[in-house]
Formats: C-alpha cells, sequence, structure tokens
C-alpha cells in the first residue's frame, strides 16, 4: 500500500543515503572548477616560462639601432664556427652513444631481463658525479704516458666526445628502453631470425626503423647537452664550443650574450618542431600500415 512519500526512508541508512544522493548540478560545478584551475595553472605556467624571454627580448633590443645586438651576433664568424663545432661534436656524440646503448638495451632486454636494475644504475652515474669531478678525471688518466690525448687537438675533441657519451646515458638509455618497451621485440626478433638475419641486420633493419620517435628523443636531448655544456669543454680547452662561445662573449659584451640566448632557444624550439612532425608522420605510417 503506497503512502505517497516519495523522500528518503527514516532511521541513519535514509539520513546516509540523502546525504550521499549527488545533488542537481554539483557535476557541473565540479567539472567547471577542475577546468578553471587547470587554467588557472596553465596561465602561470606560460607567464612562468614567457615573462624571462620576453625580458631577454627586450634587454636585447636596447642598443640603437634595435637589431644591432643580433647584427653583432650574426655577423661574428666564432657564432657560426662555435655552433657548427658544437653540432658535430653532437652528432658524433649521438652515434657513438646509440652504437653503445642500443645493442645493449636490446640485449639485456631480450636475453637478460634481471640485469636491467643494474643497467639503469650504471646509465645513472652521470647524475651522481658531477662534471667538474668527470673531466679532472680524464685530465689526469689521458695527459700522461701511455695515452697523451691532452697534447694535440684531436686527442682533446676524443676526450670531448668520450665526456659527452657519459652525460648522455641517462636520457639515450631511458628513451630507448621506452621504445623497446612499446614494441614486441621478442616477437620481432624471432621473425627475423626464421629469415635468416643475423643480429647486425635485426638490429639496423628491424628494430631501429622501430624505434625512430624514442631514438629522435634521445638525440634531441643529447644534442641539448652538447650545445649547452659549458665545465667540460672549458677545462679540455675547447673554446670552439658553443657554451664557452656564450660565457666568453657575455664578459666582453653586454647586449649580444641576450641575442645569442634567443637564437639559441628558437634553434631548440625548431628542432623540437621537427622531432614532432616526423614522429606524426611515423605514426601515421604505422596505422596504415596496420590497417592492410
Amino acid at each position: 500500500m503506497s503512502t505517497g512519500w516519495s523522500g528518503p526512508p527514516f532511521g541513519p541508512i535514509g539520513v546516509m543515503r540523502s546525504w550521499l544522493k549527488p545533488r542537481p548540478g554539483s557535476g557541473d560545478r565540479k567539472r567547471r572548477r577542475s577546468s578553471l584551475v587547470a587554467w588557472v595553472i596553465l596561465i602561470l605556467g606560460v607567464f612562468y616560462f614567457l615573462l624571462p624571454l620576453v625580458a631577454t627580448l627586450e634587454f636585447s633590443l636596447r642598443p640603437k639601432p634595435t637589431t644591432l645586438a643580433y647584427t653583432n651576433v650574426l655577423a661574428d664568424p666564432k657564432f657560426g664556427g662555435s655552433l657548427l663545432y658544437s653540432f658535430t661534436i653532437g652528432i658524433i656524440t649521438i652515434i657513438v652513444s646509440l652504437s653503445i646503448i642500443l645493442p645493449t638495451a636490446f640485449w639485456v632486454r631480450l636475453k637478460v631481463p634481471r640485469l636491467r636494475p643494474v643497467v639503469e644504475f650504471v646509465t645513472l652515474v652521470p647524475f651522481i658525479i658531477p662534471a667538474v669531478i668527470l673531466v679532472f678525471g680524464i685530465i689526469r688518466v689521458y695527459s700522461r704516458k701511455p695515452f697523451v690525448f691532452t697534447a694535440t687537438e684531436f686527442g682533446s675533441d676524443a676526450l670531448l666526445v668520450a665526456a659527452y657519451v657519459v652525460l648522455s646515458f641517462p636520457y639515450m638509455y631511458r628513451a630507448v628502453d621506452t621504445g623497446l618497451a612499446s614494441i614486441d621485440v621478442r616477437s620481432l626478433t624471432e621473425a627475423a631470425q626464421s629469415l635468416g638475419a643475423g643480429w647486425t641486420r635485426i638490429i639496423l633493419r628491424v628494430i631501429l626503423p622501430n624505434l625512430r620517435t624514442a631514438l629522435l628523443s634521445g638525440a634531441f636531448l643529447t644534442l641539448a647537452i652538447v650545445i649547452g655544456e659549458y665545465t667540460i669543454a672549458s677545462f679540455l680547452a675547447r673554446n670552439d664550443q658553443f657554451g664557452v662561445y656564450l660565457s666568453l662573449l657575455g664578459q666582453n659584451k653586454a647586449f649580444e650574450p641576450a641575442a645569442v640566448s634567443l637564437i639559441s632557444f628558437g634553434l631548440t624550439w625548431l628542432a623540437m618542431i621537427v622531432i614532432a612532425l616526423i614522429g606524426r608522420g611515423t605514426r601515421d605510417r604505422i596505422q596504415i600500415t596496420g590497417a592492410r
């Protein structure tokens, strides 16, 4: 028999149900509040990153004419020479680092996964050892017989590349390991072996093309480290390195270092855009291949 009562039942259970029952419009208010908080965080982040750039731009434009600092920088032959030198060292560092990290990460994930924590710890050692200690150790070891590398320009360049390879290990290994985790390494390897491929061909023709985006990310981080690094290049007397050039420029000029910083920042963002476009093209090709 119905009494016509539509409210919650009496007793503790009824009171709890009335409390827990969502009020009309409460979900919309929570979503609006979350959206507002997200927008506030985004705006604060944009101001946090853009305000220093705007201040640097304003400072670099103070000379008259306003483009004087940029004209002086672009007309300086040391600017292009240091950028080319750092870019060359960075490319060599990327190649050497990949030739070490890629086979190691592939073999660990395929054959000895128990050693993965050990390899991860070894690749994190550059975070523990400061760069100044690393370069002093390199100079102490390789400035005496039988390996006198610091006596020649080529030897110093080789030591610089070796030091940068060590510094790139944490970034390059994690990029490669993340890429390997996104593909079925064992199935690809077994399929390639069933077709008669050797280990070198498997790495170069099967694994490497599937890690394009991950390798580009690791390469970009390595290149950024090489271009901006100062300590190791300074102690090895590599004054052609871009970080050392920027430091020396700041000792003699006032506005040109700000212009160089903005130019290098623009080149960095350009490299990031290229990586994003290449990565998006790779994903599109994978989806098309899967649809077939």
